[in-house]
């Protein structure tokens, strides 16, 4: 295992170069040497495998620099150089100094980065997914259309729009470049379910419902379908949309501690003489946990004032486009510090930056949203750099710097000694948090295993499950899958299918109890306000219309119902009804 928790350490060649030539009184670092390699002591506990083990590192060094009586190290300039493997050429070095030395620049207010994402609609063919597709154009959005047929797509949802073509039930099929940029996803993939003397070519009898005719699976089966083709598409989309939790990029995950690539970034690269280090203490987080402590001492000396750990350039550069920013949770000194994110493998680029003060003694959580980015190259703004891209970070680096911008300076620094725990590095997603992936299902999933229920009085489906190859089993099976996977999402049960115009008073239930019919175009209609609403996220629920089947709903075109708020509905939904509560403990096993 590499070692991660790495520091600049000055070395003999440093002190001697600094007692014959810069200052005979500055006393060598004693600093351990852990900044190209750990000690003996660590790569020792570094073979053991219990995380107390590995994070029990004996630092047995201290950094003894005093204010005002540093001298530049060229060691640990070196070390530096070589560690990052990465350094500024000469000519650039020299124009740094020179615009150092003339002052700061006119700056004007940095922009605003904003990203957008795709709507992915999966079964995009489909009776709803095709009038899913519709709304979200007619609302000016970028879709992307999931669909087995291309030719059968183009037909229905016409030559422009955005298309690839895959079958959820194919893993192989499911190429990563094809859900690049997808940020949320409407999933309206089914079984099929067709009468068994067949249907006419436009499936008239399909149209009117299952409630009319002989059913059959025609196609794949439940299980591939519903369950694992479930599967199947939620590991293609997960990375884009997001988790609800976040994605950890330093600190404990599932009792198991992700590292990242430290090492000391100090003004010795220009000559200064501050010094830091990074360390990992086994027991000194927040509850007892393992923590990060980025700590040293910071002088002005030689023009310097700065210190800083950065990471190594990532090997596959971090995608985090579908989080908001990042949050640390760290244990602050009172002092104003400044995260840097930088998005090219260039040593000497422009690092997004924002700064952010702590409070002294108390852990706290910072959060950076990325929109509050600022693009800085050598201190100062750059007003024509590109917007900041999440997709591609590649390497993070956290300063204690008596500079601010543009000529500003830290109102909080101070020389001397500062330490900072870090126990956790993650991006997140804002609040309110809102579904990234809307499922369309069925009601009746829970009713065929569920205990005392009269199925001559249920719908086909719940009285046929067996016969049509466990369906409904299948697809409550689908839905704990995206209710297990961490993504925000929402669950639309609806009742019997129609082709009915959307307009009718709905009754929106939880339980999986109701009966009924409900518009296919109502469906998709609720599932893209479902996309922005903060009530629907983590929610299931069913759905039908207050007409009931032996009536037809029709809508006057001159004079159409009002659209609905479906918040109205959202908002009175509760967190962890299923009607899996019904169930016995033991349902029939598939």
């Amino acid at each position: 295992m590499e070692m991660l928790h790495l520091q600049g350490a000055s070395s003999i060649i440093g002190s001697e170069y600094c007692k014959k030539y810069v200052h005979p009184r500055g006393p060598p670092s004693l600093l351990p040497k852990l900044f190209l390699q750990p000690p003996a002591t660590s790569k020792a506990l570094l073979g053991k495998s219990s995380l107390d083990s590995r994070l029990l590192i004996s630092y047995r060094g201290s950094i003894s620099a005093e204010v005002g009586k540093q001298c530049w190290d060229f060691g640990r300039f070196l070390k530096t150089i070589y560690f990052f493997q990465g350094p500024p050429s000469p000519s650039k070095f020299i124009e740094f100094i020179i615009e150092k030395l003339s002052g700061p620049a006119p700056s004007e207010p940095p922009k605003r980065m904003e990203s957008s994402g795709i709507f992915l609609v999966a079964g995009a063919t489909g009776g709803v997914g095709r009038r899913v597709v519709d709304v979200l154009r007619k609302k000016g959005l970028p879709v992307r259309a999931l669909v087995r047929n291309e030719e059968k797509a183009r037909r229905m949802l016409g030559p422009d729009v955005d298309l690839v073509v895959g079958d959820i039930t194919r893993e192989s099929t499911l190429a990563p470049e094809n859900f690049k940029g997808v940020r949320k996803v409407i999933n309206v993939v089914s079984v099929i379910i067709g009468p068994k003397e067949g249907d006419t070519p436009d499936r008239a009898k399909y149209s009117q419902g299952i409630k009319f005719f002989e059913p059959e699976i025609k196609g794949d089966s439940p299980e591939l379908v519903e369950y694992m083709g479930m599967r199947n598409l939620i590991n293609a989309v997960k990375k884009g949309v997001g988790l609800r939790n976040g994605k950890v990029l330093f600190g404990l995950e599932d009792d198991k501690f992700k590292e990242l690539p430290w090492g000391a970034l100090d003004d010795v690269v220009m000559g200064g003489v501050s010094e830091s280090t990074f360390m990992m203490d086994s027991k000194g987080g927040e509850n007892g946990g393992p923590t990060g402590i980025f700590r040293g001492v910071v002088s002005t000396a030689n023009n310097g004032g700065f210190t800083s750990i950065r990471t190594k350039n990532f090997t596959v550069a971090e995608d985090l486009s579908a989080y908001d920013g990042l949050e640390l949770c760290l244990k602050g000194d009172g002092h104003r510090y400044k995260f840097i994110v930088r998005t090219r493998r260039d040593w000497d680029t422009v690092g997004y930056t924002a700064s952010f003060d702590t409070v002294g003694g108390q852990w706290q959580s910072v959060r950076l949203p990325f929109s509050s980015l600022r693009p800085i190259f050598r201190a100062r703004t750059v007003t024509d750099a590109p917007p900041f891209d999440p997709s591609s970070i590649m390497s993070l680096q956290l300063m204690f710097s008596k500079f601010e911008y543009d000529g500003k300076l830290n109102p909080s620094f101070v020389e001397g000694a500062f330490q900072l725990p870090i126990s956790n590095m993650r991006a997140y997603i804002k609040d309110p948090v809102t579904p990234r992936f809307v499922h369309v299902s069925s009601a009746g999933v829970t009713r065929p295993d569920r205990p005392g229920i009269d199925l001559s009085k249920q719908p086909p489906a719940v009285r046929l499950n067996k016969e049509l190859g466990f369906v409904l089993t299948f697809k409550l099976k689908g839905e704990d899958l995206i209710r297990e996977s961490g993504i925000p999402y929402a669950i639309v049960r609806p009742c019997a299918l129609t082709e009915e115009p959307a307009g009718a008073d709905l009754i929106f239930d939880q339980g999986d109890n109701i009966t009924g019919k409900v518009s296919r175009e109502e469906i998709a209609r609720i599932c893209v306000a479902a996309l922005e609403s903060p009530y629907a996220c983590d929610k299931t629920f069913e759905v039908k219309s207050v007409v009931p089947f032996s009536e037809s709903f029709t809508v006057d075109p001159e004079n159409p119902p009002p659209e609905k708020d479906y918040n109205e509905y959202f908002k009175n939904l509760k967190d962890g009804i299923t009607g899996k509560e019904l169930l016995q403990k033991s349902p029939v096993a598939v």
